[in-house]
């Protein structure tokens, strides 16, 4: 009998190493049926921001699609590190670039005439890219001393005289830019928790009925750049005429830091700007 015992240790060994090798053939074969199956992404999960990245992107390809330029009056007032500034107002003429078989064959083109304050008033800025060596052409107001003496300056836009009290340069200014920045900071915030979107219908800017769209970061984090931003959608023009944003208080329960508000007032759409508006050589102007 003790054959039979020694004989039996091997057969369990035996009938143990085909089990265990069944289930591996089961497990490798549940494995291959998986991985053969198509990798498919997750739909993304939904954030409170969609809903004004969809309306900014339909507006955005309105923009793109159906205006050429305006002319518009320019509110706006900036805080410059910790200093906020004085309103600055300025009648504004904007032309977008156009590209005919992916040639640019109108420039993107700015006129800036400053009407506030005062010791700005009559204050002249044209910027043409690609023209002046893609500098900007200004003049201080013609009663200033600078004016007398100076004349008419080429700047570049982001150099440090050109960006003295801006947050941006003349690059980036106009309704289009604003909905491209909007959209960037967006796309960028959606990657986060931390956010609430709400909806206004009937908001009034100078009269004009608009949806504003307002967005928090209730808390503070590194990766946001405002704590309160407000948007507002002119409803018959259907783009924004005000944009506004805010920081954090600096002490719990007080009143947020205004960082930048920018109001587009008695906007003009697809006037007919030509070259003419944009050269400081235009009669209209007071290029020395």
């Amino acid at each position: 009998m003790e054959w039979m015992k020694s004989a039996s240790r091997p057969n369990i060994a035996m009938r143990k190493g085909v089990v265990w090798l069944a289930w591996g053939l089961m497990w490798g074969c549940a494995l291959a049926a998986v991985s053969l199956k198509p990798v498919v992404a997750a739909p993304p999960k939904k954030h409170p921001l969609d809903p004004a990245i969809e309306m900014a992107e339909r507006g955005l390809a309105r923009i793109e699609k159906e205006i050429r330029d305006y002319t518009a009056t320019l509110v706006k007032r900036e805080r410059i590190g910790s200093k906020l500034g004085d309103y600055q107002y300025m009648f504004i003429k904007v032309r977008h670039e156009q590209k005919k078989g992916g040639r640019v064959v109108v420039p993107f083109s700015v006129y800036l005439k400053f009407l506030k304050p005062p010791e700005l008033r009559g204050r002249e800025v044209i910027y043409v890219e690609g023209w002046n060596d893609n500098k900007l052409m200004a003049h201080e107001p013609p009663d200033s001393a600078t004016y007398r003496l100076v004349g008419r300056v080429s700047l570049k836009p982001d150099g440090f005289l050109a960006m003295r009290g801006n947050r941006y340069p003349i690059t980036e200014i106009g309704i289009h830019n604003l909905v491209v920045r909007l959209l960037e900071v967006a796309r960028e915030d959606r990657k986060y928790g931390e956010c609430e979107v709400d909806f206004y219908k009937g908001a009034k800017i100078n009269g004009r009925t608009c949806t504003k769209i307002e967005v928090r970061h209730p808390v503070r984090r590194r990766q946001f750049r405002f704590h309160i931003a407000r948007i507002y959608i002119d409803d018959k023009l259907q783009i924004p005429i005000r944009y506004e944003s805010y920081d954090w208080p600096e002490k719990r329960g007080g009143p947020p830091l205004l960082l930048e508000e920018y109001t587009y007032l008695n906007v003009k759409l697809n006037v007919g700007l030509t070259d003419r508006d944009f050269d400081p050589d235009n009669p209209q102007y007071q290029y020395p």
